[in-house]
């Protein structure tokens, strides 16, 4: 019979929990009718961490990390190889060919010095290219920190929102090489760029 007097809680329904070898749990519920329902939980929802499966560090804590700046010690290791802060291309000049076929870009990139001093580069888009291809081949292991240069396009190569594209991505990619300890010291770099200087 069923009370419908409202302070009276619902009877549970009768259910047995049966522990299996694999670290599961079988809950067996009876229904209404009396015959019984199971549901199995398996071992991967409980989330119990026990001292075997924990780490030593997580345990007692790792080390602490400490970061060093040696960006005035000109001595250091990781500095010895630097001698760019900073690049910026600021503006472009389109040169045009002497029939007004072949027009090309000219990057005026200008490079900010350790030592406070700038000097100015001018490189075309295949030259960059021609960097990236003689730095990949001396540094193969190296390839995954020379990102990719902006994408080529015969269509829009004047358009001024394709240009703004091309000279961050060209920025950032010498950014990335002259920021760069092992590139920025390499031969290859000095005499490419030092032979474009204005």
């Amino acid at each position: 019979m069923i009370s419908s007097d409202p302070n009276t809680a619902p009877a549970a329904s009768p259910s047995t929990e049966t522990s299996l070898g694999d670290g599961s749990h079988l809950h067996q519920a009876l229904s209404p009718k009396g015959r019984p329902v199971s549901g199995v939980v398996p071992p991967y929802w409980s989330h119990h961490r026990n001292a075997s499966r924990a780490s030593q560090i997580s345990v007692e804590g790792g080390p602490a990390i400490t970061l060093e700046d040696h960006t005035d010690d000109p001595e250091s290791e990781t500095s010895r190889g630097l001698w760019a802060k900073s690049v910026t291309i600021d503006d472009h000049v389109v040169v045009q060919g002497k029939t007004g076929v072949g027009a090309y870009v000219v990057w005026n990139c200008k490079i900010r010095t350790l030592e406070g001093g700038s000097i100015t580069v001018r490189m075309r888009y295949s030259e960059f290219d021609d960097l990236r291809q003689k730095l990949v081949s001396a540094f193969p292991y190296a390839k995954n920190a020379l990102p990719s240069l902006p994408p080529k396009s015969v269509l829009f190569k004047f358009r001024p929102s394709f240009l703004e594209s091309r000279r961050a991505g060209l920025e950032y990619f010498l950014n990335c090489v002259l920021l760069n300890p092992e590139f920025s010291s390499s031969p290859i770099v000095k005499d490419f760029l030092f032979g474009r200087m204005c």
